[in-house]
């Protein structure tokens, strides 16, 4: 009885190739009503580095972790979010180029600005997501997988920009 039809609402979603994030975005699009998308990472959290800084940057050290859906340093569905974004197919290609050449580019403060009216991020370690795996058990008996506990994590931090 909290949410009414038609209000906004914020989800959690634990990525590492952004497709079910950006389901949500499409989902959106055709007039779901979303507040915020909140892309949960794990350690590999590129993804969260790219959507708080515009650039994205694969040149960093590949962690194994225990959410390893998200053990990705290459998001292939992000390229369309920053299709939609900006109507630009060969800025994208250009970004994709610089990506495959150099292993980073930055989109600038003005697409970034346009992805952050929709999506925020954060990303758990191993430990913390143990941890949330644990707080959840001790509170309602309940275990969560990793990636359910690293959306959490995320849901927790963010909880004022939901």
């Amino acid at each position: 009885g909290c949410i009414k039809a038609g209000d906004k609402i914020s989800f959690v979603v634990p990525t590492g190739n952004f497709g079910d994030i950006l389901a949500g975005y499409y989902a959106m699009s055709m007039g779901l009503p979303v507040k915020k998308l909140i892309c949960a990472s794990n350690t590999n959290n590129v993804l969260t580095d790219f959507l708080n800084t515009g650039v994205y940057d694969r040149n960093r050290d590949f962690f194994k972790t225990i959410s390893p859906s998200m053990d990705i340093l290459i998001s292939s569905n992000l390229e369309r979010l920053l299709y939609h974004v900006t109507g630009d197919a060969a800025k994208v290609a250009g970004w994709m180029k610089e990506l495959a050449e150099t292993g980073k580019y930055d989109v600038g403060a003005e697409v970034l600005s346009k992805i952050k009216e929709v999506f925020s991020a954060d990303w758990s370690d191993d430990e913390a997501t143990k941890g949330m795996i644990k707080k959840e058990y001790d509170m309602e008996k309940y275990i969560p997988d990793p990636h359910t506990a690293v959306a959490w994590n995320a849901f927790y931090k963010l909880d004022d920009q939901k």
